[in-house]
């Protein structure tokens, strides 16, 4: 279970993020700020206190604060993100954390992470090799994971920005899946709520303390994830999309 949630409020700069869904269009901040905030509702609905963060227009793309952090419930581990320009946001998080968590881990160059890549399933992580995140990197966090009593394993990545992308673990073995991962032999183990290629954005959702919040319509995915038990919270994340970010990204939850 959930109790706590750190969020960063989009900046102006938002418009100016790193993506390569640029037919979607810019991103329309005042849209943006409101999607932002529902969020924020449906975290707090789950029961989750949720520390709001100032925008930092210095990095664009710093209301992901997900790719930026890993948090166990042992330790928190700042990561160095692959994309370079996003970097300097690891220091905007670090001050925050130091004073949250007894026990503070970095990853270090030419090790590359993105916590987007990371899937964390019990005990055990999952971390995507992608363009983000590369085996130095992986093994930096593997070692630093063994230190405190987890394991971690890696995953090839072919066409997704990030493992997360087209995986989430929503708890009590059951994973949402899509695209290369469907017939991935190391997932074979999971119970499999496979999510249509039409609706490939939503295999991005998050399990918060028995509900699971979802981007907003996506109608097949709403029933397969109903169906399956859930009680699933629906949020517009669109302006997000525009900028690769699935609604993982937004929220870093512990």
């Amino acid at each position: 279970m959930f109790s706590k949630a750190i969020v960063r409020t989009p900046g102006k700069s938002l418009i100016n993020g790193l993506t390569d869904s640029s037919h979607l269009g810019v991103p329309d901040y005042s849209q943006a700020i409101i999607q932002h905030q529902a969020y924020i509702e449906a975290l707090k609905f789950c029961g989750l206190e949720v520390t709001v963060l100032e925008p930092c227009e210095d990095y664009p793309d710093s209301t992901f604060v997900e790719d930026v952090a890993l948090i166990t419930p042992s330790c928190a581990i700042m990561t160095r993100p692959g994309a370079e320009s996003r970097r300097g946001e690891v220091e905007h998080i670090s001050s925050l954390l130091v004073s949250q968590f007894k026990y503070l881990e970095t990853i270090d160059a030419p090790g590359t992470i993105e916590a987007g890549d990371i899937m964390m399933v019990g005990s055990h992580f999952y971390i995507g090799l992608s363009d983000r995140t590369n085996i130095q990197g992986a093994n930096q966090l593997i070692a630093l994971l063994e230190k405190y009593g987890y394991t971690g394993s890696t995953v090839e990545l072919k066409d997704v920005l990030h493992l997360k992308t087209g995986l989430s673990y929503l708890e009590n073995n059951i994973l949402a899946i899509c695209g290369e991962f469907k017939s991935d032999p190391i997932f074979a183990e999971f119970e499999q709520i496979e999510i249509p290629e039409s609706e490939s954005y939503a295999a991005n959702c998050i399990w918060v303390n028995d509900n699971v919040i979802m981007p907003a319509g996506y109608t097949a995915t709403k029933e397969l994830l109903s169906t399956t038990g859930y009680k699933v919270i629906e949020v517009d994340v669109s302006e997000f999309r525009k900028l690769d970010g699935g609604l993982s990204c937004l929220s870093l939850r512990y």
